[in-house]
């Protein structure tokens, strides 16, 4: 079988197939190109010339580009996130007097663990499909999934953390905006990790619910980092209001470092929510995700076309 239009002739169109099938080998291989260029499943013919696109292929064919300016916005947001990890580790460090789980310090584990899990390792999973831009869509799926995995982990210590500080003390659990955007920033990200599991990692789930509910997983996603960003925001000022009071506006030390940490909480949230919203810095569909729309099911490992 063969549909193909003699090469040179009449203007280029966004996309030319031929597909062949020849006699089985191993280094059949499906290949994909960008707009412009030429799509064909073929053995031992050889690669297809590329005209200004860029080929894919399942087995290590020319990958896509990245974006000129990509690697540098990710790593501007890594410094800001490294930053603001290390500065929480040193407010707490320096004025809260450390973190040690059985004595008046556990409280301090709280917020570490936020910023690590919900608000640094959280943002890291969302890049990811920003980052790994030609690996295989599973590997990346898993990736990113671990990811949330171990800020899922990271943030339940957290909660433990506060609660059983509490309890300890005695004082009154969830009574505040903060503890309660918190609980739902936590029980939303855990219902999101599920969805995502059973929709996008979980073997079996329909090819079509995949692609209805890709959507709804993608801004759920972005809107519960924005609110983890918020929601510490909301526990910084919590927690300065109660340990400097008056002293809060005589622009104490303590006070202006947590407001600079404040500043770079807002700065990486919206480095990350920048690189998410690029259009052209999508993820590139790979050949098997192109193979899968062109209902070759049996080539692929079952993902879904389309970037996220």
């Amino acid at each position: 079988m063969k549909q193909k239009r003699k090469p040179g002739t009449g203007p280029l169109r966004s996309l030319e197939l031929g597909v062949s099938f020849l006699a089985p080998s191993p280094h059949m291989e499906l290949l994909v190109s960008c707009p412009r260029s030429r799509l064909s499943l073929w053995g031992d013919l050889g690669p297809l010339p590329m005209d200004d696109g860029v080929c894919l292929s399942m087995e290590g064919g020319a990958a896509a580009s990245t974006p000129a300016a990509l690697p540098y916005y990710v790593a501007f947001s890594q410094l800001l996130g490294l930053t603001l990890v290390a500065m929480t580790g040193a407010w707490l460090g320096l004025y809260r007097g450390g973190i040690a789980w059985e004595s008046d310090l556990q409280f301090n584990a709280h917020p570490l663990c936020m910023v690590i899990g919900l608000v640094f390792l959280q943002g890291d999973a969302l890049l990811v499909y920003r980052v790994f831009r030609n690996e295989a869509k599973r590997t990346t799926k898993v990736l990113h999934g671990l990811l949330h995995v171990f800020a899922l982990v990271i943030a339940l210590v957290g909660l433990v953390a506060v609660f059983d500080y509490h309890r300890k003390k005695g004082y009154t659990d969830l009574y505040s905006l903060h503890s309660w955007c918190g609980i739902l920033v936590f029980v939303l990200y855990l219902v999101q990790w599920l969805a995502g599991f059973s929709f996008f990692l979980f073997p079996g789930a329909p090819f079509s619910l995949r692609s209805r509910y890709r959507p709804q997983h993608i801004f759920f996603g972005a809107t519960i980092f924005l609110l983890s960003v918020g929601t510490a925001l909301l526990g910084l000022k919590e927690a300065l209001l109660f340990n400097l009071g008056d002293k809060y506006s005589a622009f104490e030390p303590e006070g202006v470092l947590a407001n600079v940490l404040g500043l770079l909480l807002a700065c990486f949230g919206g480095a990350v929510l920048y690189i998410l919203t690029r259009a052209d810095w999508k993820r590139p569909s790979q050949a098997e995700e192109q193979a899968l729309s062109m209902d070759f099911k049996t080539l692929t490992e079952g993902d879904s076309p389309g970037s996220q």
